[in-house]
């Protein structure tokens, strides 16, 4: 299938169309006056949607499958703006939702069966299906026309610097800091909650030994897990890979890292860690019974309508400082896929540049969870972060988060997000590393010295079809 090719006049419609969404979305907050809104529920008014025609005519079909998101809001409201554009172009839009966790094989047997969805969303960089899907190089170059400089993040997960294949559009990505109880933390002299993994360690064996309350931090097949492990060991200057692709991992400092992942499992955690899925920390927060974990903040937004006690007692950290860094990974970041098999790539990169454009009903829906990959695209979100229109008390709960993209990374970091890269994430060799050590079954440096191998394996293959340098 060709590359979709974007005409002068939907160029000129579309840079309308985004000047339009910022104008109508103005500069204000968007927050709530006087009072307290339920928790949940929004104080301020909804983002101005635009639309305008693209510049030939539309037609056939456009199937999208998507995660359930963590927030149902954003759901609610992606159905119906999917459908209501599919209605205004002449497309037939329907909108599949499942587990995140089931996104990969999904992929996995549509692109082996050569049907399936037109587009697909998943949370986490998929290079992996680089070979399978379309380039959308000219869809990116559109939305940079559109609506400016894509941040650093985005593109290095969604772009091949050795093929010079996007083999994703990321048009957003969600930040991920530390949820702390701030009650439990203070009684460790720490209300302000933990800054660097030394301190994490130790007011979370105090909180531990005092209250019986354990941390949440998973060493599981499941993307948190995967979130975390890579966290810490950025933090402690390993790296899966160098910025030109070479394996890295067998380092003394992810020894380090792994090291310090063992005594925070015996002395913060219990068990239940090794098996948890993608909600475990999420549930465990929210019945009171976690002190701090890695997660964005639908973790606290669940807690608001479930548990509003526990919701007034959640703060937020920024990535905490390691022997050599202070890095997060991104809790989630945005990948769209147009599998080669599609007979609707035309339709699939209109409705991108459509739903791009009304990033800041995204933002909103998603209640703050769902960050713009343009910086520029939700003017609001600094008054929103500053005045959560979605009852935080205080207002101001979610400011730490206003330089998050300061303290992010990108998976395969310091380099690009590779098929390498993806199949290590997909296969959860980092998280197996760590629960080897934790678990006992061996030592930190012989589980690092085992993951080497098997990365280098991974490397090695798609560096043979010539997909990585």
């Amino acid at each position: 299938m060709s590359d979709y090719q974007l005409s002068r006049r939907t160029f000129l419609v579309g840079t309308g169309l985004a000047a339009a969404a910022l104008a109508g979305c103005g500069g204000s907050s968007g927050g709530g006056g006087g009072g307290t809104p339920k928790a949940g529920s929004s104080s301020g008014p909804a983002p101005t949607e635009t639309f305008a025609a693209p510049a030939s005519k539309l037609s056939g079909s456009l199937k999208i499958l998507m995660w359930s998101h963590f927030v149902p809001r954003h759901d609610v409201w992606f159905d119906k703006f999917a459908k209501d554009w599919g209605k205004k172009v002449g497309v037939n839009v329907t909108v599949d939702h499942i587990n995140t966790a089931d996104i990969p094989a999904r992929i996995a047997s549509e692109i082996q069966a050569g049907s399936g969805h037109d587009l697909i969303q998943h949370i986490s960089a998929i290079p992996q299906y680089e070979p399978s899907v379309i380039d959308l190089a000219n869809l990116n170059q559109e939305a940079a026309k559109r609506f400016g400089k894509l941040t650093d993040i985005c593109t290095k997960s969604s772009y091949n610097p050795h093929t010079k294949k996007y083999y994703a559009y990321a048009p957003g990505w969600v930040p991920d800091p530390g949820d702390y109880r701030k009650s439990l933390w203070s009684t460790v002299s720490m209300a302000n909650g933990p800054t660097t993994w030394d301190e994490l360690l130790q007011g979370g064996t105090e909180i531990k030994k005092k209250k019986n309350v354990q941390m949440g931090i998973g060493m599981s097949q499941e993307i948190d897990s995967n979130m975390a492990g890579r966290a810490i060991m950025w933090s402690f200057g390993g790296a899966v890979q160098d910025a030109n692709a070479n394996v890295t991992l067998n380092s003394p400092e992810t020894v380090a890292a792994v090291e310090y992942m063992t005594k925070l499992y015996k002395q913060t955690m219990t068990p239940e860690v090794f098996s948890w899925t993608a909600a475990s920390n999420n549930q465990g927060l929210v019945a009171g019974q976690l002190s701090y974990i890695l997660n964005s903040i639908s973790a606290y937004r669940s807690a608001q309508q479930q548990n509003p006690q526990v919701a007034e007692d959640v703060l937020f950290v920024k990535a905490l400082k390691g022997p050599k860094d202070a890095i997060a990974a991104s809790h989630v970041m945005y990948n769209w896929i147009v599998p080669k098999f599609s007979k609707s790539a035309d339709n699939a990169q209109e409705f991108l540049l459509h739903y791009t454009a009304n990033f800041p009903s995204a933002t909103y829906y998603s209640e703050l969870y769902d960050f713009p990959g343009y910086d520029n695209l939700v003017p609001q979100l600094d008054g929103w972060l500053s005045n959560d229109p979605f009852g935080s008390r205080p207002a101001d709960k979610l400011t730490v988060l206003k330089d998050s993209i300061s303290w992010t990374t990108n998976l395969g970091h310091p380099g690009y997000a590779n098929t390498a890269v993806g199949e290590v994430n997909a296969t959860y060799i980092i998280p197996n590393m760590y629960a080897q050590a934790a678990r006992g079954e061996k030592s930190a440096q012989q589980a690092v010295a085992d993951a080497d191998k098997q990365v280098k394996a991974v490397f090695d293959k798609w560096r043979t079809k010539g997909l990585i340098g």
